[in-house]
């Protein structure tokens, strides 16, 4: 059952990137937020901000509020006749017991990958308004939210030149001026983008930034930068677009070649991502 839906899940981003569309990134509103549970008020994680993201992306949902048919049935909503559920997965415990050679119980366990089905509110008779108008009180600057977070990182940023990079020997990104990009969101996509590479660098998070461009591993960390850069962009309220199509063919390939390659990719997007959120450095400002 676990290799099918690791399979289910490969098979539909397949599809969406054979037909040139990059399906965790949705036209985020300045109202919106991570996806998230409408009953424990949870944001989704990993793999299921991606499946939900391209949920809402195919289905123009607008309004990122998720829960079971049962869930919304226990706040008296109904869900709509002929509406279809997104599956996502989760992960449950299992627990065994062993009786060793001299009659000792032994507790053990393993997980269980399982497929659950949720619905967004647009697909329910749930009074929205209350929602809508919730999100539109709350304050709301982009461009703080956004320097906050790449200052207190404490990346060692350069800007200038007409390339977006980072560069593991020297520990150094490097952006294009800011009036460079086509709007204030461009270029916040595109700082989160570099700073989930520096992220993986041996002294963080220890990941393979070895690669060459074209080979495996450089595509699947660009893969990861991708997919973490539009978690830091739901998770600022940020309408940006990361523009990257050049590696969906090394990508393609990846998913192709392993079916768990989307659920590796979107966990160490989402360790990166954290990491970068939690981090709070003071003593420098990002370079000029």
């Amino acid at each position: 059952m676990s290799n099918a839906i690791y399979q289910e899940v490969t098979d539909r981003i397949v599809s969406e990137l054979e037909r040139g569309a990059i399906p965790w990134i949705k036209p985020w509103r300045a109202d919106s937020t991570a996806d998230k549970n409408f009953i424990t008020d949870k944001a989704y994680q990993g793999v299921n901000r991606l499946i939900l993201g391209m949920s809402s992306m195919i289905q123009k949902f607008d309004t990122p509020i998720w829960a079971s048919y049962d869930q919304w049935q226990s706040k008296g909503a109904q869900v709509k006749k002929g509406s279809k559920g997104t599956h996502i997965v989760f992960y449950k415990q299992v627990k065994t017991e062993k009786i060793n050679d001299k009659g000792d119980s032994i507790e053990g366990g393993y997980s269980v990958l399982k497929s659950y089905t949720v619905f967004n509110v647009h697909q329910t008779d749930f009074d929205i308004k209350p929602l809508i108008r919730d999100n539109e009180s709350k304050p709301f600057n982009t461009i703080l939210e956004c320097e906050n977070t790449i200052s207190k990182s404490g990346a060692f940023i350069q800007h200038g030149g007409d390339g977006a990079f980072y560069v593991p020997s020297i520990d150094k990104i490097n952006l294009p001026n800011k009036t460079a990009f086509n709007s204030e969101s461009d270029y916040y996509a595109t700082a989160f983008h570099e700073l989930i590479h520096w992220s993986g660098a041996k002294h963080r998070l220890e990941r393979d930034l070895s690669g060459k461009y074209g080979n495996p591993s450089y595509a699947f960390e660009e893969l990861i930068a991708e997919i973490g850069a539009a978690y830091l962009c739901a998770d600022h309220r940020l309408q940006g677009e990361l523009r990257h199509a050049g590696y969906i063919e090394s990508w393609l390939k990846a998913l192709r070649d392993d079916n768990k390659a989307i659920f590796k990719a979107a966990a160490y997007a989402q360790k990166a991502a954290d990491f970068i959120s939690a981090l709070d450095f003071k003593a420098l400002p990002i370079a000029a």
